[in-house]
């Protein structure tokens, strides 16, 4: 029995620029934060020939080919394993809410097909194959913060180069202003789930056409990922909530389906009643709204009165990581 635990992740700045599209032509930067919420991936060896994959279906199959679910097929074929396994997922937080899921997916999967095979891989290798299926060989729209940040964990700057490099930095935070930023910053649940496809593509495609206001945007936005950068590591905690403001209401340009009224209402309300500044994590639409609070108590008793459910987390230095072999 082999079982893997990769993070989720909350991203603290820059978000957006880790796009092909945009990176390639003008360098990403972004923050992100591992938490303590985590996608488990386990592997049993099996006296049946065929794959056996549980997820939220479950297919029996003879072939990789037969397999459906494209990241456990691609995954499958880059490790080169061939069946008698039975591979089962699952996670602490429902995917479509905006914490990176799907690079944890990949990250986890990956770490234990490799460990399976007795590879060892080194988290830059596993982030850079994750992105490879879902980027290269799916096609998917996505970024690369979120199989970089489940690879390597803790509280990390990247920076996405033209020439697909990408380089690997951890904030450098003293201990006081870490503790304060993990007890500070609160996670609540909107209650929506989505698909971040239809916003991905969509900035996605703007970005290839070089549609000026949304290269714009980015560029303003990578600019405020440096500035939270030297806020953290300056210690200065207020001031990188203020941006995490500013980040929010340029996000909210790249797209009408970004936010709704009724996470307007509840970011103007958590303004209101103790939250220095915040922002939807993710592609938008749905998911986690994060604040940073002055006043923890009474955030989290407005949020409550809205229906809104906390998740309480810490940060996780470790990574994808192997828990059982």
């Amino acid at each position: 029995m082999i079982i893997v635990r990769s993070p989720l992740r909350i991203s603290l700045g820059g978000g957006g620029t880790d796009l092909p599209s945009y990176y390639r032509r003008y360098e990403g930067l972004l923050i992100a934060a591992a938490i303590d919420k985590y996608v488990y991936i386990t592997i049993h060896e099996t006296f049946d020939a065929d794959f056996i994959i549980k997820y939220s279906k479950l297919e029996r199959v003879g072939a990789i080919d037969s397999i459906q679910h494209p990241l456990f097929r691609e995954a499958l074929r880059l490790t080169g394993i061939e069946g008698s396994l039975e591979i089962t997922s699952m996670a602490d937080i429902p995917a479509g809410t905006g914490l990176g899921s799907s690079g944890s997916f990949t990250t986890a999967l990956l770490k234990a097909l490799h460990t399976y095979r007795r590879n060892i891989v080194h988290p830059q290798e596993l982030a850079e194959q994750a992105c490879h299926i879902e980027i290269d060989i799916l096609g998917e729209p996505v970024g690369k913060q979120d199989q970089y940040i489940a690879a390597f964990g803790g509280i990390t700057c990247f920076r996405f180069l033209p020439d697909d490099g990408v380089e690997v930095e951890p904030i450098k935070l003293d201990t006081e202003t870490l503790y304060n930023l993990e007890d500070n910053l609160l996670l609540f649940f909107t209650g929506y789930s989505r698909s971040s496809s239809v916003t991905l593509k969509e900035q996605d495609d703007k970005t290839r056409q070089g549609e000026q206001a949304m290269i714009e945007n980015l560029h303003f936005v990578k600019e405020l990922g440096l500035q939270s950068k030297a806020a953290l590591e300056a210690g200065d905690l207020h001031g990188f909530a203020e941006l995490m403001n500013v980040h929010w209401e340029r996000k909210k340009k790249r797209s009408g389906n970004m936010s709704n009224s009724d996470i307007d209402r509840w970011y103007r309300l958590a303004l209101e009643n103790g939250a220095v500044g915040g922002k939807l994590i993710g592609a938008g639409g749905g998911g986690f709204l994060m604040f940073y609070a002055k006043d923890k108590m009474r955030l989290r008793r407005a949020m409550a009165e809205q229906g809104l459910r906390e998740v309480r987390f810490r940060f996780d230095f470790e990574g994808t990581k192997i828990v059982i072999q």
